[in-house]
């Protein structure tokens, strides 16, 4: 008989969970009292930072993500830290130049990171060559993913195309990124097995969130159909708009057969500890969502409908939320099945919106959209509307080249007119933000990384956890 398979887990709790449920707002203090636990628990890696993380870190945050990924690894010793980024656009919405791009590897590299993921929005692989490449070259482990959408073009062939091409590029694992939590056990039954075999002796991952309240259940089918590697989050920042629980996801795994590797009373301690820290900051935790047949239709991430909502709000237009939703589905229709993953739910979004509060569809276009349609962020995956093509694009003649040939070096001037800078993770800052965000980055000091955890004996009673012993030791910590 053999013996049953392990189930690898990734976490996601320090960069995706608190992306969904606290808009990205988890400081690097807080992320101290739990570091501890979740390198202990047994996880593969634990993702850190990349994306909205890495953004929101510098424009609200005021800290330097370059120094968080420093500072963590003193405190994770046993576990790799991921760095998640969009492939050419790295960590915000523009699309840099080549060189910028293996800096950033090289950077990575240099402050510790040993663990990437990456991912293009648009599932071209062509904008995954300089980012897989030039990781690989400065020794990080890299783990390539394509976006899972639901659409007539994306198929199970197209899927196990673009894994093909990852791992020609040299990816050391693959990744099926759902951001929308799209992905239904019966899609997963043909989906997965076909990406199992397309990986072949590499390993695949999936990342799915629970927006639609099928995920946790998803991701136990995955493991059933091949999937090698699941992510999940602490309890406390499970569910909602982010992932299903690793608490669960592993009780549930061994009641179906599965081994794992992880230590429950480590993720225990770490969601008693995350609870406490949201009860005294303010912040949700993780909520179950009932199961909605319109996500499916319309595809938008739950953040960006909460700004959606409150935009129509501004307009006294509250009513019309579910009209904007269904006109986002025409949209993404019209112009060939864009996922919706930043950056192009935002753009998606905002066409809807300019369509719904204007005059006349189409009557105002979004310059992204522009972009998008004439071919510069990559290759469209569906057809585009012929009629709308020529509206949107003014005559203007469409691109087939790689992104990245159409965007001209920029380290070395860069590092001339502005130079010279104390460190290149300060080059690349001042190339990704404005001069006043840098500025005012910089002029933050250092990332202070206490937090007074067990101050308050009347919250912990509160939460349920006074009688825990890293109530006081914490407190004890803090007060140094």
């Amino acid at each position: 008989m053999a013996a049953p398979k392990t189930i690898r887990l990734i976490d996601v709790t320090l960069r995706d969970a608190h992306q969904c449920l606290w808009a990205t707002r988890m400081t690097t203090a807080m992320m101290k009292p739990i570091a501890e636990n979740l390198d202990n628990a047994g996880f593969e890696a634990i993702d850190l930072v990349g994306g909205a993380v890495f953004d929101v870190a510098v424009r609200f945050l005021r800290e330097d993500p370059w120094e968080r990924m420093r500072i963590l690894n003193q405190w994770v010793k046993k576990t790799p830290l991921i760095l998640h980024h969009r492939g050419q656009s790295l960590f915000t919405f523009k699309y840099f130049p080549d060189d910028v791009v293996a800096l950033t590897a090289e950077r990575m590299a240099a402050n510790g990171i040993r663990y990437h993921t990456t991912y293009d929005a648009l599932n071209d692989t062509r904008n995954l060559e300089v980012p897989i490449k030039a990781a690989k070259a400065a020794g990080i482990y890299t783990v390539a993913g394509f976006v899972y959408t639901v659409s007539p073009v994306h198929t199970d062939e197209y899927y196990v195309q673009r894994i093909k091409e990852m791992i020609a590029l040299g990816a050391d694992a693959i990744f099926l990124k759902d951001p929308s939590g799209l992905l239904t056990p019966e899609r997963a039954m043909t989906l997965v097995p076909a990406a199992r075999k397309a990986c072949g002796k590499l390993p695949l991952q999936i990342h799915t969130h629970c927006l639609s309240g099928l995920a946790p259940y998803v991701l136990l089918r995955c493991a059933e159909y091949g999937a090698d590697v699941l992510h999940t989050a602490t309890s406390t920042l499970a569910n909602g708009a982010s992932h299903p629980a690793t608490e669960s996801v592993v009780r549930n795994l061994h009641h179906c057969g599965f081994n794992t590797e992880i230590d429950l009373a480590q993720i225990e301690e770490a969601a008693d500890k995350l609870r406490y820290i949201a009860w005294k900051e303010g912040k949700p935790v993780g909520e179950i969502n009932e199961y909605d047949e319109f996500h499916y239709q319309h595809q938008v991430p739950g953040g960006m409908i909460s700004n959606l909502k409150s935009q129509l709000a501004e307009m006294g237009m509250s009513d019309r939320l579910d009209e904007l939703l269904e006109e986002a589905a025409r949209v993404r229709e019209e112009l060939g099945y864009p996922i919706l993953v930043s950056p192009f739910a935002q753009y998606i979004a905002t066409q809807a919106f300019l369509n719904v509060t204007g005059k006349e569809r189409y009557g105002a276009v979004a310059d992204e959209i522009r972009q998008y349609v004439l071919g510069y962020f990559g290759k469209v995956a569906g057809p585009i509307d012929p009629n709308l093509f020529d509206r949107i694009t003014r005559g203007k003649e469409a691109v087939t080249g790689r992104t990245g040939d159409y965007v001209a070096p920029q380290v070395e001037e860069w590092r001339k007119r502005y130079g010279p800078f104390k460190s290149d993770d300060d080059l690349l800052l001042s190339i990704f933000y404005n001069e006043q965000t840098y500025g005012a980055l910089k002029a933050a000091g250092p990332i202070d990384t206490r937090y007074a955890m067990g101050d308050s004996p009347a919250g912990a009673l509160a939460q349920g956890i006074s009688d825990r012993p890293w109530i006081r030791s914490f407190s004890l910590q803090s007060s140094g």
